[in-house]
């Protein structure tokens, strides 16, 4: 009972900045939504918008799987391996997070474009060019949504114990097998929190893609692109459309909460 008095006392010199915090982040949406004219609701009809929504659930949906199957092997090579220089890599695998984004557009520019340091040759040797498809839109929303997913996983797997990989090894078991029998599921939660986040960061995504995959309708013109541009012609439309990726990422965070991303209560 004591230690629940205890919990029960609030400070107010951290209640104070909290409160404020929370309604820094929440009266901006808050203003969304009183602000939202519903009578241009059918806006939401068009093809355009259709496509452009379409369009960006299924990059997003790529880009995490390319984010899941590159970034959980990265992610256990900085939390188990023994190699040296793992906090610089881990340095470097964050700097996506403060990388300005259309910087990170620039980069991929220079690195996968048509006269790219890697581009040139997939152009002439396999007739492969990224910049301004649909394909480039994937690679520039996992460009920066991966860190996301690599952090998540990394940090489940330093607090899993590793005493049931070590018992899985001394019964024979293959560091392969063990890490898909044993390991994997032992951080599940971890990469599903990950993926989620991976997931909403790269619906999110409009720097690096209009840079990298630029705006081409029915092609590159995601839902943030479709924003950017309605709110120079039709301010009422873009509202409208924000609502919608707004929907979209809150209805997904909140549905998987309570399973996977909520710590105890």
């Amino acid at each position: 009972m004591r230690r629940n008095r205890v919990r029960g006392r609030l400070p107010v010199v951290l209640v104070l900045p909290a409160v404020l915090g929370l309604a820094f982040l929440l009266v901006p949406l808050a203003g969304l939504l009183v602000r939202t004219p519903w009578t241009s609701l059918t806006t939401l009809l068009s093809a355009e918008v259709g496509e452009a929504l379409r369009l960006s659930l299924i990059c997003a949906s790529l880009a995490t799987v390319l984010c899941l199957f590159l970034g959980i092997p990265l992610a256990w090579l900085l939390a188990r391996s023994g190699l040296p220089g793992r906090g610089f890599l881990r340095a470097l695998v964050t700097v996506p997070l403060v990388l300005p984004p259309v910087v990170g557009g620039v980069a991929l520019l220079l690195v996968l474009g048509r006269r790219g340091l890697i581009g040139e040759h997939l152009d002439a040797w396999f007739g492969i060019s990224l910049p301004f498809t649909t394909a480039g839109v994937v690679v520039a929303e996992a460009f920066v949504a991966m860190p996301f997913l690599v952090i998540s996983v990394e940090g489940a797997l330093r607090a899993a114990d590793p005493r049931y990989e070590e018992a899985a090894a001394t019964l024979g078991a293959s560091r392969w097998l063990t890490f898909r029998r044993v390991t994997l599921p032992s951080v599940l939660p971890g990469v599903v929190a990950g993926a989620v986040l991976c997931w909403a960061r790269a619906l999110g995504e409009f720097g690096a893609t209009i840079t990298f995959a630029g705006n081409f309708p029915g092609e590159t013109t995601t839902m943030p692109l479709a924003v950017y541009l309605a709110l120079e012609t039709d301010p009422d439309a873009a509202i409208v459309l924000s609502i919608v990726l707004l929907l979209v990422s809150v209805g997904v965070l909140a549905g998987l909460r309570d399973r996977w991303i909520s710590g105890p209560t």
